[in-house]
């Protein structure tokens, strides 16, 4: 597909959303402030993405899912399960902060999450807050926060189960059983999966090129995965307990290890008691595991290498006082313990972090405020402090100008401190400032949102002229978005388009140049019809020319990518769905080096009681 019709299609969307901002019942998010709040009324970028739109769109992993959402750029080594880079707004990859119902998940010491295994099956819902929440959160969250809710029960018994199949011998099957009402409910859901995939890497040992190895293969990817939600309610007072856990092997071309076992898992134990109608109390605790063992397969016979596994032990408490009406004051706690637990030896494996932070949300007639300042003291690097505000005025009743200023900062992870011979303890954390001015609105059908942004990111960490991490890099993007949901007769359209200017603005060599797998220019568009028990939509995703190296020496060609899927529901509680991914047959890479699949065809059965 040449360029001028990839971008004709996508400036076509330009008016239209982040490709899946929510419509239909997900009309409340928390975690753009830690608390309740309708979608409409946050003067934060927000997606939401439902459990129905998922199954709509019939994507089979969480790396395609946020492929196609907006301010959201993927950078993958190979297929489904390999190792994924996720890029908010521009910033790095491990400027995401990724929670699972709560519970901050990710290892200590690569420093992001491996959302790529972890099952989709799963997941009920997606916030994707984009911008900068360090002063609720803590480290990490510079670029934005990334939340998935697990499924929970509802009202009365509540089956699910489908099974699939498909291209580059794929096989699916997954069930879930909910109950509840409104003093008890839960659920409990099972998944699996097996893929025989396609070559992940066409590297070169000769070329130093890619993976460093030739190996012609098929690179495969299985999982298998559980989830547990319950919860009881009782006058003010609650209590819900979560459980997530994933184990997957991953196939892959490399020349010290080819295949990794790796494991996911998240625990927490959650408690809330209202004092009277203004005051309520929150309290948390929770343990996610994130553990890698790797091998080299040669023949039938593996060879262990080494592992990496980290645990972080979490705990929260929050305090949300509500006063004159519609004004919310918050003053809240987290601690956390990483450990780590490798046959890498480290000279340190543990550390803490304690912060403390205050909110307040309110209103007061057309105007709204979001203010925040929060306080962590780190074992290792000491304090650090954080803040944002955020002004919005409605000037009409579907308008509102929206400006915020925030501060964000990331901690030095376990591999950039301490990793033999190539860490540096002397680290400090990264810095970033983040301004943002925005027009948004909503009424009848739609729902829209243009945006303008900055973030500077200060102490950088980069390789020095010694190989080793230094704070010596500088980056500034800057960037507009727009986006609109659109609910039309028949149709459900979602779309929407990033211009950005990613740039290094450090002294080294590289600066001015673009920041590596991050396009200039993106886009994204679907549309959903559906009429009575017929359904059929379409998905376009499209990135323009990116590099993939900080020096700009190797190029990532702009590409589009089109799906197209349909439903058919042949009785109250049965359909039958059918999908054709990447449509033209693109070829492409989001990883130098490293293939992305063809064209592909899947059919599945679905089974949902009807509520």
């Amino acid at each position: 597909m040449r360029h001028g019709v990839v971008w004709g299609v996508a400036l076509a969307g330009v008016a239209f959303a982040s490709s899946l901002a929510a419509r239909e019942l997900e009309e409340v998010i928390i975690t753009a402030t830690r608390t309740p709040q309708a979608i409409d009324d946050t003067l934060a970028a927000v997606t939401v993405i439902t459990r129905a739109q998922i199954e709509r769109l019939q994507v089979r992993s969480l790396e395609e899912l946020l492929q196609g959402t907006n301010g959201m750029a993927v950078g993958n080594n190979g297929g489904p399960g390999r190792l994924t880079s996720f890029f908010a707004r521009g910033t790095d990859a491990d400027h995401l902060l990724v929670l699972v119902d709560g519970v901050r998940i990710g290892s200590a010491t690569a420093g992001t999450a491996a959302l790529q295994n972890l099952p989709i099956e799963q997941v009920d819902r997606i916030e994707f807050v984009r911008g900068p929440r360090s002063s609720l959160y803590g480290s990490e969250a510079v670029g934005g926060v990334l939340q998935i809710f697990t499924r929970r029960g509802g009202s009365g018994l509540q089956p699910d189960a489908s099974v699939s199949g498909g291209s580059y011998g794929t096989r699916q099957a997954s069930a879930s059983l909910g109950a509840g009402d409104s003093r008890r409910w839960f659920n409990v859901q099972g998944s699996w999966q097996s893929i025989d995939g396609f070559d992940a890497c066409r590297g070169s040992s000769t070329l130093f090129a890619g993976c460093f190895t030739e190996e012609p293969d098929r690179d495969g990817y299985h999982y298998r995965s559980v989830s547990a939600r319950a919860g009881v309610a009782s006058g003010g007072a609650s209590l819900e307990a979560n459980f997530l856990r994933a184990a997957s092997t991953v196939e892959y071309d490399g020349s010290f290890a080819n295949r990794s076992e790796i494991l996911q898992q998240v625990a927490g134990i959650s408690a809330r008691q209202k004092l009277g109608d203004a005051v309520s109390v929150s309290l948390r605790v929770a343990r996610a595991w994130d553990e890698s063992d790797d091998f080299l397969r040669a023949g039938q016979q593996d060879t262990f290498q080494g592992d990496f596994n980290t645990t972080r032990d979490s705990a929260s408490g929050q305090l949300d006082y509500t006063f004159a009406g519609t004004q919310l004051l918050s003053l809240g706690v987290d601690y956390l313990d990483d450990k780590v637990d490798s046959t890498t030896p480290f000279d340190v494996d543990q550390r803490h972090d304690t912060g403390v932070f205050a909110q307040y949300v309110g209103s007061i007639g057309a105007w709204r405020a979001e203010a925040s300042l929060r306080h962590d003291d780190n074992q290792q690097f000491g304090a650090h402090r954080t803040g944002s505000l955020a002004l919005g005025y409605a000037f009409a009743p579907a308008w509102e100008v929206v400006a915020q200023y925030g501060t964000a900062f990331r901690a030095p992870t376990f591999n950039e401190l301490y990793y033999p011979f190539f860490g540096n303890a002397t680290l400090e954390p990264e810095r970033s400032r983040s301004v943002e001015l925005a027009l948004k609105g909503h009424g009848g059908p739609g729902r829209w949102r243009v945006s303008a942004f900055q973030t500077r990111v200060l102490d950088q960490i980069a390789f020095d002229s010694s190989f080793l991490p230094a704070n010596i890099d500088e980056a500034r993007i800057r960037g507009v978005e727009a986006e609109l949901s659109l609910q039309w007769g028949a149709w459900q359209i979602d779309s929407g388009l990033t211009a950005m200017d990613p740039r290094n603005r450090g002294d080294g060599l590289d600066r001015g140049n673009t920041l590596p797998r991050r396009a200039r220019i993106a886009g994204n568009l679907q549309a959903q019809w559906q009429h009575d028990a017929l359904s059929a939509g379409l998905r376009l995703v499209a990135q323009g020319h990116r590099y993939d190296d900080s020096a700009n020496t190797r190029d990532l060609r702009a590409y589009a990518t089109l799906d197209v899927q349909g439903e058919y529901r042949f009785a109250p509680a049965w359909r039958v769905q059918a999908r054709v991914a990447n449509l033209f047959d693109k070829r492409y890479e989001t990883v130098s080096f490293y293939n992305q699949g063809g064209r592909a065809a899947y059919l599945t059965l679905r089974y949902a009681a009807v509520r």
